[in-house]
Formats: C-alpha cells, structure tokens, sequence
C-alpha cells in the first residue's frame, strides 16, 4: 500500500531543498497532491493482471485476436518521470477468450508500477499467456520518454519500439511479419 504521508513528507524535504518554501500559497498542497497522484501512478502494485484476465469464456480457437493502439501512461523506474504510448495485442485464443477491455486493464495494472517499457512489453504477454492459456501472444508497445525528451540527450519524438512473442509468434506458425502487419493497420 502506498504510504501518501511519507510521500508527502518527503515532498515537502525536496521542496525545501530546491530553496523553495513549502508552505508558500502556491507549494502548500503540492505535498499532499503529489502523495495522492503516486497512490494513483502506482496503483497497478496493488492487482494482479492475471486476476483481470481471468474471467474470459469459451470461444473459437485458430483465429488471431488483435488490439491496437491501447493507451498507456507510467512511470519510468530510473528517474519517475513519464512514457506514454500505445499496445498492440494479439493472441491465438485456445478456445478461451477474453473480454477485450480486460487486456486494456492489465495493460493499466502493469503500467501503474515503476516499469521499464521492456519489461511492460514481456510481463503482459506472459499474464496473457498464463491467464487464457493462448496458442500465442504477440505484444508492441511504442512509446515516448520523457527522461529521453525532456532531460539527458534532448531527443523529444524519439519512439521506443519493444516486442514480446510467445507460442506460434515465436515459433513461425503464426508469422511475426504477418502479426507485425495487422498491428500497422495492413
């Protein structure tokens, strides 16, 4: 469980220690707000994504289910600042589906933790995997960093592009460069 209070505690420390003064009109709450938005950015700590995708049903096995372009916002783990972007999913059911929100919902637990985008991309192809038992699973996530944008080497725009395969992705029955084109929209 996040601990808002120490968060804001610690806030207040950084705010004092940039020279600032943390009961000033304007940095007053900024403490106790920046405790209730980490309680939020770090929600996913507290769920188990496998847990959201297990309530699937039966359904047709063989056929590629693919989503894209699922919105996603965390936190990088090296420096707590912000990458965004999109999922694409696909997975060859085993004769059980999922409701489609729910992929968007492990996405989102995963991504409301101290993440690397590399890490984001195996961990929901593995609880897709794990959870409906597919035949395969193929996850993109494409995504901007802020510590890459904003800081460092300057670069905003810069995409990161990460890939995950399980099952035929991997193996070559479903083929990667078929996966890859139904995710681009061809």
């Amino acid at each position: 469980m996040v601990d808002r209070a120490k968060i804001a505690e610690a806030v207040r420390r950084i705010i004092e220690a940039i020279g600032e003064d943390p009961q000033r009109e304007g940095l007053a709450e900024t403490p106790r707000r920046i405790g209730d938005m980490y309680a939020y950015f770090f929600s996913g700590l507290e769920r188990d994504p496998v847990e959201v995708l297990r309530s699937g049903f039966q359904g047709e096995k063989d056929e590629p289910v693919i989503l894209r372009d699922i919105p996603f916002y965390s936190l990088c783990e090296h420096h707590f600042l912000p990458f965004y972007g999109v999922a694409h999913v696909g997975y060859i059911p085993n004769g059980r589906l999922v409701g489609i929100s729910k992929i968007a919902r492990a996405l989102d637990i995963l991504a409301r933790r101290p993440q690397i985008q590399e890490r984001l991309t195996r961990q929901l192809a593995d609880c897709i995997l794990e959870a409906l038992d597919a035949d395969g699973v193929g996850v993109v996530v494409e995504a901007e960093h802020l510590c890459l944008s904003m800081r460092g080497a300057h670069k905003p725009g810069t995409r990161v592009v990460t890939f995950a395969v399980q099952g035929p992705f991997r193996k070559g029955t479903f083929a990667r460069s078929e996966f890859l084109a139904l995710v681009q929209g061809r």
